[in-house]
């Protein structure tokens, strides 16, 4: 295709090359970028899933919404916005014009912002008027209490059995969701046995699931269960076994998680 630039728009097609609706990949000044027909109007974003990196273009096309084909995240292709999970994060959109019988695309530069699901959890609620900023600053001024009787270790305080490692692992969150690896559905199975080097003692197994096969969270969602089960006065050691089969889908979550993220 002959490639043209007007006021650093680029022509990447022309206006009957695409069904309506109907959508393709095309390169925008070295960027791959997926292009869009739906209702006589054409609209321009990233072809990237910010959950994985992975391509839109090859997804389901359902009016303005385009389905990861990989994990099933939806985005809004006239604003790249994340509308379902597992992402959180939008993908850029363009600007697009039609001139001269032709699709002209314009990038945008500016960084994808955050996606609905993500404006809506883990907010920090805002200081009081008239409260320090700084925690620091007012814990310094506290009075220090009066020393009581040690607190329970709520973790040791749960049964060694696969309910009880389980609501031990709901203290493990995802650092992007918020939400805890139990909800997410990323736990596949618990085993217990008796350890081997420590008498009294057992041994956990836990099969654990990622979102994705390269996602970012692994390493601290795996040492963070290891810390949180190991924890147990009764664990010896606790191992983490990284399962990719079945793959992890939205529909795994439980219904508390899909209220947390605002997924009805």
């Amino acid at each position: 295709m002959n490639f043209q630039e007007s006021n650093s728009f680029h022509r990447v097609a022309d206006i009957g090359e695409i069904a309506d609706p109907g959508k393709t990949l095309v390169d925008v000044d070295g960027e791959m970028i997926a292009l869009f027909h739906v209702g006589g109007q054409f609209h321009a974003i990233d072809d990237v899933c910010t959950h994985d990196g992975g391509p839109l273009v090859d997804g389901e096309l359902i009016d303005h919404k385009i389905a990861c084909p990989r994990h099933g995240a939806k985005f809004d292709i006239r604003t790249g916005a994340a509308l379902s999970m597992p992402a959180v994060r939008a993908t850029r959109s363009h600007e697009v014009k039609i001139e001269d019988g032709g699709v002209w695309v314009r990038l945008r530069n500016e960084s994808a912002p955050l996606g609905p699901a993500a404006h809506t959890i883990g907010t920090v609620p805002a200081a009081p008027s008239g409260a320090s900023q700084n925690p620091l600053a007012d814990t310094a001024s506290t009075p220090t209490a009066t020393p009581t009787s040690p607190t329970p270790d709520p973790i040791s305080a749960l049964p060694l059995s696969e309910d009880g490692i389980r609501e031990m692992l709901k203290q493990v969150k995802d650092p992007e969701l918020f939400v805890n690896i139990v909800d997410l559905g990323l736990i596949y199975g618990v085993t217990i046995a008796a350890s081997a080097e420590a008498t009294g003692r057992q041994h956990v197994s836990i099969d654990m699931t990622m979102t994705s096969p390269a996602c970012p969270a692994g390493p601290q969602l795996i040492g963070d269960t290891k810390r949180v089960v190991g924890s147990h006065a009764d664990v010896a050691a606790v191992e983490v076994r990284i399962v990719m089969d079945p793959p992890w889908t939205p529909d795994r979550m439980t219904e508390a998680a899909r209220d947390q993220l605002g997924i009805f």
